[in-house]
């Protein structure tokens, strides 16, 4: 019992740490040094065998995903392309349906590759002009941005996301993998949190709560003159490229993203002033980007690696493997508790196959089904309060947990459950 109740202390005090904004290079080999100690494994070969064999292999297997990701993301961020696609779909609602509004904005540019860290940056200018004018409480606003970047558009079958891509590699699946259940559990999800963040704007707003400026934010600062935009249309051919590309030619994810990124730098070049300097400047920042986006990723994945090494994880997946499940829902469960352990969808994707494959493989069942049921599933858990992009949202909004994280919690936790209870009985009935 002590050795099972270790994994969740430790969750749990990564999450205390994770609230008082402690950065996950830090958390990552902290918390894992002190669950080594606890469960009395050999300290310097668990941190320098299992700790960094998870973080390097994580680096080795993602790192050019997540620069070519960056590098793009960047560029439509600096030439504000991802601010004109933004203010084009805000006119076709002509102010209504403003929450869900940016659910589906931040969601179409994820699935066309665009970082979701990036989109949190690009949008939320956007999203408090539109909450301002429609008078919406701003602590929606997490909620709206982060659950277009985190549910369907990371998880349904043809997405450039590296949550499609860790079961594709691990599986040898397609991106297309189970297409008609994987686009059912994303068109559920997608229609429950517009319903969801519609309704409760209603309710919000029914009871006199409007939208406050966040304090010191400056609203001018924020947006220049919309005559400066790129064309909307213009900005949507490289994201629609790396669709084809990756979807139709089945071009490696890094690559279908760099010609993107390279037709971006080519459709886009104008928008950036100042020329050759301007645009080394941009790929500069990119490049840091990818690099503290992966490294705060990779050593969180250090840490599930030492929960996977812990005998209170291993006496959990025999528990669930005597409960005798059924094998999709084995897969949920297990990707979910992983992806929780990892505060990370891709982490704890990651952590699950490392530890899990073979499990998965000879559990009988079809492999699509399994690629996709994990790529929903890595969404759930994974949004616990100690989530790292989470917190660092709710810091850019002006909000706080108890502000703002019902809302995220209903969005992209519960929502993507929900999904899968829909979604698992139809690929138990053969549908792919």
């Amino acid at each position: 019992m002590y050795d099972v109740l270790l994994v969740p202390l430790a969750l749990v005090l990564f999450g205390v740490l994770a609230f008082k904004r402690w950065s996950a290079i830090i958390i990552g080999p902290l918390i894992s040094l002190l669950l080594v100690v606890a469960a009395d494994m050999p300290v310097f070969k668990s941190m320098l065998g299992p700790y960094m064999a998870g973080s390097a292999a994580y680096v080795k297997n993602f790192f050019l995903v997540f620069m070519v990701g960056a590098l793009f993301g960047s560029i439509y961020e600096e030439t504000r392309a991802a601010e004109s696609i933004a203010r084009a779909m805000s006119k076709v609602t002509k102010g209504k349906f403003t929450a869900p509004l940016i659910m589906v904005i931040t969601g179409i540019l994820t699935f066309g590759g665009i970082s979701g860290f990036v989109v949190f940056f690009a949008i939320y200018p956007i999203a408090q002009e539109l909450f301002k004018t429609a008078n919406i409480t701003r602590r929606l606003m997490p909620a709206a941005i982060s659950a277009g970047c985190w549910t369907w558009s990371m998880s349904s079958p043809g997405t450039p996301a590296i949550q499609n891509i860790i079961p594709m590699r691990a599986l040898g699946t397609s991106s297309m993998a189970a297409p008609v259940t994987g686009a059912i559990g994303g068109i559920a999800e997608f229609i429950m949190i517009f319903l969801w963040l519609e309704w409760r704007a209603r309710k919000i707003s029914a009871s006199g709560e409007g939208f406050i400026p966040q304090a010191g934010y400056d609203m001018n600062a924020h947006s220049g003159h919309e005559a400066e935009l790129p064309n909307p249309w213009v900005s949507m051919i490289p994201p629609v490229v790396i669709l084809i590309a990756f979807n139709v030619f089945s071009m490696p994810v890094e690559g279908a993203v760099l010609l993107g990124t390279l037709l971006a730098i080519a459709l886009l070049w104008k928008h950036a002033k100042g020329g050759i300097p301007t645009w080394v400047n941009i790929l500069n920042k990119g490049g840091v980007n990818s690099c503290t986006a992966i490294l705060n990723t990779a050593l969180v994945v250090g840490f599930a690696s030492i929960v996977r090494e812990t005998a209170g994880f291993k006496a959990i997946i025999s528990g669930l493997l005597n409960l005798d499940l059924p094998p999709l829902v084995f897969v949920a469960i297990t990707v979910a508790i992983a992806a929780g352990a990892a505060g990370s969808a891709s982490g704890g994707m990651g952590v699950a196959f490392d530890a899990l494959k073979e499990t998965y493989i000879g559990l009988g069942v079809n492999l699509q089904h399994v690629h996709r049921i994990a790529a929903i599933a890595s969404g759930t858990l994974d949004t616990l309060p100690h989530q790292g992009a989470q917190i660092t949202l709710l810091n850019i909004c002006g909000q706080t947990h108890r502000e703002a994280y019902w809302d995220i919690a209903v969005t992209q936790i519960i929502v993507p459950f929900l999904a899968l209870v829909i979604v698992i009985p139809l690929m138990q009935m053969g549908m792919m």
